[in-house]
C-alpha cells in the first residue's frame, strides 16, 4: 500500500434528530456514540464522500505518530476490554511481522501496512474518548474553519486528541 495519511476520526455530535443518512453512515464507519474516535487510511474507497456526508457531526484531520502512540496506549482496547499492551501486540501481531510494541503496532498503522478495521478480532478499532479538558473551543454545531468544531480540521486533531485522554 502507498503512503497516505491516516485520519483520525472523532464523532462530536450525539445521536438526537440525526437524520437517518448520516446515522448509517456513522454507523458504517463505527461511530456509535459521542467521543468515539477510528483510524482510517485516507485513500480509502468511499471515504471522503462518508467524511462529507457527516461533516456537521465529526471533525478528522492527520494522526501524527506520537499521538497515534499515545492513543494506542491510553485508549487502546483488545477483545475483553482490556488495556493493548506492548506484550499483547508482540505476542498477537507476529504472524504480521510487527515485533517492537505499541510503536511498532503505530509504524505499521502508519505506513499502511495494517489497517485497524481489519484486524479487529486482535485490537478494537473504536477508542472511547474523554470530553476535551478545557472545553471545546468554538461551538460544536459550526465548521472548524469557521471558529466551529466539526469538519476537517488537518494536523490539530492532534491537539484536541491529546485534551480528550
Amino acid at each position: 500500500m502507498n503512503q497516505s495519511p491516516i485520519y483520525a476520526i472523532i464523532r462530536l455530535r450525539g445521536q438526537v434528530n440525526t437524520p437517518y443518512e448520516v446515522e448509517h453512515t456513522l454507523k458504517l464507519l463505527r461511530l456509535r456514540k459521542k467521543y468515539h474516535c477510528v483510524i482510517y487510511p485516507a485513500n480509502l474507497p468511499g471515504l471522503q464522500g462518508m467524511l462529507e456526508r457527516i461533516k456537521d457531526w465529526v471533525t478528522w484531520g492527520e494522526i501524527d505518530k506520537d499521538t497515534l502512540i499515545e492513543l494506542l496506549r491510553e485508549r487502546g482496547r483488545i477483545p475483553g476490554g482490556r488495556k493493548l499492551t506492548d506484550e499483547y501486540v508482540n505476542e498477537k501481531l507476529a504472524q504480521l511481522d510487527v515485533k517492537g510494541g505499541i510503536p511498532a503496532l503505530a509504524d505499521a498503522i502508519i505506513s499502511g501496512k495494517i489497517l485497524l478495521h481489519k484486524i479487529d478480532n486482535i485490537v478494537k478499532p473504536v477508542f472511547r474518548l474523554h470530553p476535551p479538558k478545557g472545553g471545546f473551543k468554538g461551538t460544536i454545531k459550526k465548521p472548524y474553519n469557521q471558529k466551529g468544531e466539526t469538519g476537517y480540521r488537518g494536523s490539530t486533531i492532534n491537539d484536541l486528541i491529546k485534551r480528550m485522554l
